[in-house]
């Protein structure tokens, strides 16, 4: 095989761009490939969000280091998170399970709970699926559907020159867990939740779409730049982010003070599952409002122009140059 023909020279998001090209549009969608999840119009005030992942080990997870019923969590939490980028509502979960022979029934009873409880605290409830036996690794396929007011779902092509660039909680820290484990470290104990068991922001993802606050939104799975990568070319704009505004969890401020290059896990390695978006300076002071009712940082770290591509800024005013642009699973290591 040439080099031309890997899918290491497509990449993963040049694969998805390729299927998306071949697919015909439909009437029944209003958005199909190429954004969080799909919008298919229900009725006259509603919308049906449809998003489908996989979790598979050796990949996204190593049994070595987290326990199945966390796993189960993890599998959800993943998935209703985009859901929450919509600004939707989640409602139904169906999951496929290729499971190993060698796996027991107490490890598929710990997985279930984890899935069961964590669907329910996101009010929603598991409505199918499928199982069957793998000759290799645990492999967890999870679609996820929800709803939105019509019209009222948020996209990544809504980004206007202008906007501020939002994000909320801290970035990093799941990063820095699985840069510990991966380096046979024990990963702070604060933070280890942040990456074993991540929490999907639906309440902001509602609140934003239901006071039409965002222009633009993703939830960070792939890392800061790639996901606001993927808004700027959904928007056909660029942005400059500030590098002393991206917010640090405490022990992760502590840990780059010790390792100098560490930032760049906040940057691009993923997984925080935070939530990104783009709003109107004149939204400034919702924002702040929704931020203190909902007890969670809503940190400005940058804003929209006309221009093409990512610039990320240091304190001194010069460009600070990331190591790379994100996970790509055609292009990238495996994380786990």
């Amino acid at each position: 095989m040439t080099e031309n023909n890997r899918l290491t020279t497509l990449g993963e998001f040049g694969l998805i761009e390729y299927i998306q090209s071949q697919v015909d549009p439909s009437p029944f969608l209003r958005l199909g490939i190429g954004d969080d999840c799909s919008i298919q119009t229900v009725g006259s005030d509603e919308e049906l969000l449809t998003s489908t992942d996989l979790l598979i080990e050796g990949v996204h997870f190593n049994l070595d280091w987290t326990n199945f019923e966390q796993l189960g969590r993890k599998s959800v939490a993943v998935n209703v998170s985009d859901i929450a980028a919509m600004g939707g509502t989640p409602r139904s979960l169906y999951l496929g399970l290729a499971f190993p022979a060698t796996l027991s029934l107490e490890h598929l009873e710990q997985f279930l709970g984890g899935v069961l409880s964590k669907t329910k605290d996101y009010g929603a409830v598991l409505a199918g699926g499928d199982t069957c036996r793998s000759t290799g690794p645990l492999i967890i396929s999870v679609t996820v559907q929800g709803a939105a007011k019509s019209g009222q779902a948020i996209c990544r092509s809504g980004a206007q020159p202008g906007d501020l660039i939002y994000v909320s909680g801290t970035l990093g820290d799941s990063a820095l867990v699985l840069h510990s484990l991966q380096n046979n470290e024990q990963p702070a104990s604060e933070l280890a939740e942040r990456h074993h068991c991540p929490e999907a922001r639906t309440e902001l993802g509602r609140s934003l779409a239901d006071q039409g606050l965002a222009n633009a939104m993703i939830d960070i799975s792939d890392g800061l730049v790639a996901d606001l990568n993927h808004i700027l070319k959904a928007s056909d704009k660029g942005a400059v982010l500030s590098l002393e505004h991206i917010p640090l969890s405490a022990t992760f401020q502590q840990a780059c003070q010790e390792q100098s290059g560490l930032i760049d896990l906040a940057l691009t390695w993923g997984e925080d599952y935070e939530l990104l978006f783009t709003a109107s300076p004149a939204a400034e002071k919702e924002i702040v409002l929704l931020s203190e009712k909902l007890k969670l940082s809503l940190s400005k770290i940058g804003s929209v122009n006309d221009g093409n591509g990512l610039n990320i800024l240091q304190k001194d005013g010069a460009l600070y140059q990331y190591r790379q642009a994100g996970f790509d699973h055609f292009a990238s290591e495996a994380k786990e």
